[in-house]
Order: C-alpha cells, then structure tokens, then sequence
C-alpha cells in the first residue's frame, strides 16, 4: 500500500511537472507573439517618422539649393558686369595712347624731314668748300714752286743741297741740345726700369730657385743612428708627417746620408722643426702624441727667447717704451739673414752707427738709435702682407705708436721716398756702412777682386779716361777724364756708354753707380 501510494505521488508528481512545463511553453509562445506584434507596430511608426523627416529634409534641401542657384547666379552676374566695364575702361586708355602716339609719330617724322633738309643743305656748302680748298691747294702749289725757284736763284744751290744744309744744321743743334736733355731722359727711363726690373724679377724668382734660395730655406740636422731615420719616419710615415702638419715644414730624409733637411721660407718655422727634432731624439720616444708636445714646448720656449732677444736688443742700445708686437718682431730678426748677415745684429750694428754720427753732429742721439734699430723690421713680417719691406715696416710702426719721423727714416732707408730729414739721412748711411763694412756680408775673394778688376777695366778702356776707381765695395765706379779730351756734354754721354758695357758684359748683383768727373786745373808757379 504504502509502495503504490508512493509511485502514485511520484507519476503524480511527474505528470504535474510536465503539465507546468507545457503551460509555461504555450505562456511563453503567446508572449513572445504579442512582443513580435508591439515590436513590428513600433518599427513602423519609426519608418514613418523617419519618411516624414527625410521629406522634410529633402524640401529644405530643394529651397536651400534654389536659393543658392539664385544667389550665384547673381554673384556671377555681378562680376561679368564689372569685368566689362574694366574692359571698356582699358579699351578707352588704349584709343587715349594710340592718339597720342599718332602725335608724336608725326612730330618726329616732321624733325626727321627738317634734319635731312639741314643735311642736304650743309653737303653742298661742304663741295663748294671743297671745290674751294682745291683751288687754294693747286694755287700754293705753284706759289711754292716759283718761291723754290727764286730761292735757289738767290741761294745758288739746289733744293737737294739746301734739304742736306738743313739737315747737318739741325743735326748739330739736336747734338748740342742732346746732352742736356739726355739726362732728364735717362731718370724717366730709370724710373720706368726700376718698375719693370721688379715685375722681371718678381716673375723670375717665382720661377727659379736655385743654390741663393736653397742655402736661406733649408737647416740640416744629423742623425744620431739609422734606427733613428726610421723612428722618424714612422709606420707608413704617419711620425714625418705629423712633424711636417706640427711645424710647417718639408722634411728631406733620403736625399742627404746620416742627415735630415729640414725646408721652409719661414726662419723660425724652421728653427722650430730643428729643436723639436733635436728634442725627439734624444728622448728617444717619436710618435704622432709626443711631437706635438715636444713642438709645443719648443714654440713656446722659441718664443719667449725671441722676446727676450728683442727685449735684450733695446737694453743694449737704452731705447724704450717700444710696443711689445715690435719687440717680438725684431727678436725674430735672429733668425732672418740677408747675404748671410744677420738681421738682428745688422739692425743692432744701424743703430749703433747712427747714434755716433748723431752724436757727432748734435742730433737727437736716441732717436736714430731708434729709428736705426726698427729700420728693417719690416723684413720680419709676414710675406702675405704686399709691399717692400721698409714700407711695410714703416706702416707696422706707425700702427703700433712710433712717431712719424721714424716711420719716414724706416720708409727711406731703401729710397721708397725721398729722404726730407735728418735722420733719413742718417738712417741711410748707418745702413749703407753695415753693409758695405768688410766682413758685413762674405762674398767669395777672389770673384770679388776679379769683378773690382773688371769694372776699371771697363772703365779705362774708353777715350779720353785717365783712370778709374772702383769704390764701395763695387757698389760704384769713379772715373776720372781729361778735360782737354772730354767735353761736359761728352761726359754724359760717356757715363752712359760705360753703363751699357758694364751691362753687356758682367754679372752683378743690384746696381753699379757709374760718375764721370771731368775737371780743369789751372798750375802756374810763383818763383
């Protein structure tokens, strides 16, 4: 009983679950159909809204586009309008100009016809003028013919004879006339020479440098062993290189045995390559770190001594208060040299001179120790600075406080300008003396007898020469004449005959100055 009862609530329980299975499905089928239905009537009230905005729409789209089309077509309008009137405007200024061109055409045109009717009356004045000359020319013609005629009657000679008269007449008055004028001649032709010697030159040292050139650019240091050469050089020259950037220089290593050439225009450039090399070698240590320190050492080091060379250059003579640029300059002055004299002591040598022969005289003895002192300085400058060394030096000095006489002693030591004072003057003998005092400047014995031999040679193998002297160290020959021999205007021209035979046949450096002196002596005897 109790079995049945509970398969009874358990079939009865089943059967309830399934009933409300199937209520719930069919509950749930009618819902959704309603929802499906309310879904289906909301989406076509949205369509329908949406049909009614979009017709909205597209009326205010038709009016905006009409009220556009209206505009533009206004705006277009509008500017046809203005560009039509801008052409009308242009076509009147165009009608304007052409009238006005029309105008002047025709004024021109009417200047032209006036101008060719002045022409043609101006050509027919030209022939008769013309036509008129010929007759005058024919009409002298025979004037001139009676009048060759008469005068060979009068003169008794021909017109052939009187032509050769005239001619050795004129002859002797030119010949006479020559003399004094020749020697203005000569200065313009001197003045004119001296400019293009230095353009001759300048292109002739540009392209020859020989054995003069070689012995002023190039230093020689020898070397302590061959490994030496090689430490020098360097892997793949990488240490000579390095050398040569540092200093400036061209170094010369196979052409000289157990020796190093060191090469450069610039004397200090290549007092610097020396001492470095000096210094590398005997550390011992060469690579691209160490010459650049040991160059810099030197430079310094070379530097300060040529500052103190200056330095001690002024003590020595008691000149002071010259700028400190000046100073530097002429300490570099040790290593320059002109004919193997050396510059600082030649400069030193001037104003010791000049101060003396100041002294002598009364003139301010400083100042031409001074001026003497600075007169070559310009030959310590750059060689990118254009012009001679004395005028170069004297602008540097006037830039760096000197006063305007020395700067005129410096400029006319070498005759760049005349010399107008005193210590011009002085300056300039000072200088000649240094130079020209045996052993100054060494030149080979015996080309210098032979060339001295020479020159009174020359000069004694012309008539009417009683002797000649050789003088300044061959600078200058004085020749002596017989004056019942040679006139004045004879002498002129003598020294000028002697000048070309010097030219023609020897080889000089500079000039020589060649003075004919001709001189009469009056002897009578008291007894």
């Amino acid at each position: 009983m109790g079995a049945e009862s509970l398969i009874t609530g358990l079939i009865t329980l089943i059967l309830g679950l399934a009933a409300g299975a199937g209520a719930l499905i069919l509950i749930q089928r009618v819902t959704g159909k309603s929802k499906i239905k309310a879904s289906e009537e909301e989406a076509d009230r949205i369509i329908n809204r949406a049909k009614g905005q979009a017709s909205k729409l597209d009326r205010d789209a038709q009016a905006k586009a009409k009220d556009f089309e209206s505009r533009a077509r206004r705006n277009v309008e509008s500017d046809i309008k203005k560009q039509k009137q801008k052409l009308e405007s242009l076509e009147q200024k165009l009608k304007e100009k052409e009238g006005r061109l029309d105008g002047d055409y025709k004024k021109k045109e009417e200047q032209v016809q006036q101008k060719l009717n002045s022409l043609e009356q101006r050509g027919e004045k030209i022939k008769i003028a013309e036509n008129r000359i010929h007759e005058l020319e024919m009409q002298t013609e025979r004037e001139i013919q009676n009048l060759k005629a008469k005068l060979e009657n009068v003169a008794n000679m021909t017109a052939e004879q009187a032509r050769e008269e005239l001619r050795r007449a004129m002859e002797e008055e030119v010949r006479k006339n020559l003399s004094g004028e020749l020697q203005t001649i000569e200065d313009e032709a001197r003045a004119k020479a001296d400019r293009t010697a230095k353009r001759i030159l300048s292109v002739a040292i540009s392209r020859f440098a020989g054995e003069v050139a070689a012995e002023r650019t190039v230093a020689t240091v020898p070397l302590t062993s061959d490994e030496m050469k090689g430490k020098i050089i360097g892997r793949e020259g990488r240490n000579i290189r390095a050398l040569e950037a540092a200093c400036g220089v061209d170094l010369i290593i196979d052409e000289t045995p157990e020796a190093v050439v060191i090469s450069s225009f610039d004397a200090v450039r290549r007092e610097v390559a020396r001492q470095s090399l000096i210094k590398l070698m005997e550390d011992g240590r060469v690579h691209p770190a160490r010459i650049e320190e040991v160059v810099d050492k030197v430079k310094s080091e070379l530097f300060a001594s040529i500052k103190e060379e200056g330095e001690k250059a002024c003590f020595d003579l008691g000149v002071h208060g010259i700028h400190p640029s000046v100073i530097n300059l002429l300490g570099g002055l040790k290593y320059r040299h002109s004919e193997t004299q050396n510059l600082l002591k030649h400069s030193i040598e001037v104003a010791t001179l000049a101060g003396m022969m100041a002294a002598e005289i009364g003139y301010d003895e400083m100042q031409a120790r001074r001026a003497g002192l600075l007169h070559d300085i310009g030959k310590a400058i750059d060689h990118t600075v254009d012009g001679s060394h004395a005028v170069v030096g004297a602008e540097f000095a006037k830039r760096h406080g000197e006063r305007d006489t020395i700067c005129h002693a410096i400029r006319a030591h070498h005759d760049e300008e005349k010399p107008e004072t005193i210590l011009a003057h002085l300056v300039q003998a000072a200088n000649s003396l240094s130079k020209a005092r045996p052993g100054a400047r060494r030149d080979m014995m015996e080309s210098y007898i032979r060339r001295l031999e020479d020159l009174e040679s020359i000069g004694n193998s012309f008539d009417g020469v009683s002797r000649t002297f050789a003088i300044q160290s061959g600078k200058e020959i004085r020749v002596l004449v017989d004056s019942s021999k040679v006139t004045d205007e004879q002498s002129i021209m003598l020294s000028r005959d002697i000048a070309r035979k010097i030219e023609r046949e020897l080889n000089y450096p500079g000039q020589i100055k060649v003075t004919v002196v001709r001189e009469t002596r009056m002897v009578e005897h008291a007894r």
